[in-house]
C-alpha cells in the first residue's frame, strides 16, 4: 500500500513456483512504515510471502527488496528483518531468556547486553519468572511470547509476524496488539499474517488480501468496501419499536429485504443513492424509531468474502 512514503519493502513483479505449481503470480506490493494486516485462506501463499521477504526463498520470477537491497543476497538486508514464523522451534532444554539471548548474539550483540535486552522484552511481554524455567515446559501462549521476543529483541526496522496471536489468552492478545501499534509509531513497518480477521482490523493501518497466489486488493477496508457498490449492503439498526420501523423502512426506495429482530431490524440495500441520509433523517424524527445503524459489511470478513466469490 502506498500514500507517496518510503517503501522499506517491496514486492515487484514476484512470481514464486514449485515445480509446476505456482505458489504467487506476479505481485507488485509496496509496505511502508505502519502495520499491514495480510489476509488469505491457507495456502493463499502468505507464508510464501513472508519467506521470500526475509530471504529464506528466493522469487522465480521479479525481485523483493527490503530498503533497495535483495535479502537472498544480503545479510545487511535480512539483519534489518524481524521474523516470528507460524511454527515453532525452539533449543527446548534453554530457558527463555537464554533462547533470546542466544539469538541476540547471532545479531553481534556482546553477552551482557543481549541478557539484559532478553530479560527487559520478555517482561515486557508478560512471561514473567517463566522465562526463567526451560521452554519445555512453556505452555502455547509462553512459547509465542518467546517467539515475540526473539523477532523484535534486535530493533529490526520490517517486523514479519506470521499467526501473531496464535495461543494467547484475551488479555495478552490484547497486549500484542497495543505493542504492534507501538512498532509501528516508532517508524517500523510491521506486517500481520492472521486469521483472527477483527482483531486483525482492530491493528492494521492497511489490509492485503491474497487468494490462489493473487494479490487482490490492499487498501483500508472502508475503501475496499467501495470497489463493492454494486452489491448489496447489510445494515443493522437498533430500535425499541422494530415493527413499527419495519413499516417505515419498506417504502423507502434502495430497501431490498427487511429482517426483523428482537432488538431491531437487519435491512439489505441495493445502495441507492441517498438513502443513508434518509434513515438518519428518520432516526432524528420524533419518534425515535432508531437508536443506532451500523453497517454490517464494512469488515474484512465481508470484504474478503465478497471479493473471493
Amino acid at each position: 500500500m502506498s500514500d507517496g512514503g518510503a517503501a522499506l519493502l517491496e514486492f515487484l513483479d514476484v512470481s514464486k513456483w514449485y515445480g509446476q505449481v505456482s505458489a504467487l503470480t506476479d505481485v507488485t506490493l509496496r509496505i511502508e512504515a505502519g502495520v499491514t494486516g495480510m489476509v488469505g485462506k491457507n495456502g493463499a501463499g502468505k507464508s510464501t510471502l513472508m519467506k521470500l521477504a526475509c530471504g529464506l526463498l528466493r522469487p522465480s520470477q521479479g525481485a523483493v527488496l527490503v530498503d533497495g537491497r535483495a535479502p537472498a543476497d544480503d545479510p545487511a538486508a535480512r539483519a534489518r528483518l524481524g521474523v516470528c514464523p507460524d511454527i515453532d522451534q525452539y533449543y527446548e532444554r534453554l530457558a527463555g531468556w537464554r533462547f533470546v539471548s542466544w539469538m541476540l548474539r547471532y545479531h553481534g550483540v556482546g553477552t551482557r547486553a543481549a541478557d539484559a535486552r532478553a530479560k527487559e522484552l520478555l517482561a515486557e511481554l508478560g512471561l514473567g519468572d517463566a522465562m526463567y524455567r526451560t521452554i519445555a515446559g512453556y505452555s502455547k501462549g509462553m512459547r509465542q511470547r518467546v517467539k515475540l521476543a526473539q523477532a523484535l529483541a534486535h530493533d529490526p526496522r520490517i517486523v514479519l509476524l506470521d499467526e501473531p496471536l496464535t495461543g494467547l489468552d484475551p488479555v495478552a492478545r490484547h497486549e500484542v496488539g497495543e505493542l504492534i501499534r507501538r512498532l509501528a509509531a516508532g517508524g517500523r513497518a510491521v506486517i500481520v499474517s492472521s486469521h483472527v480477521l477483527h482483531e486483525l482490523q482492530a491493528v492494521a493501518d492497511t489490509v492485503v488480501l491474497i487468494h490462489q497466489g493473487r494479490l487482490i486488493a490492499e487498501g483500508r477496508v472502508q475503501d475496499l468496501r467501495q470497489q463493492l457498490e454494486g452489491r448489496p449492503l447489510k445494515l443493522r439498526l437498533k430500535s425499541r419499536e422494530p415493527r413499527a420501523l419495519a413499516s417505515r423502512l419498506a417504502p423507502l426506495d434502495g430497501v431490498v429485504a427487511i429482517h426483523l429482530q428482537a432488538d431491531g431490524v437487519l435491512i439489505e440495500t441495493a445502495g441507492a443513492h441517498g438513502l443513508h441520509e434518509r434513515l438518519t433523517r428518520l432516526g432524528a424524527e420524533p419518534e425515535g424509531l432508531i437508536d443506532e445503524i451500523a453497517p454490517m459489511d464494512d469488515t474484512l470478513e465481508a470484504v474478503f468474502g465478497y471479493l473471493v466469490a
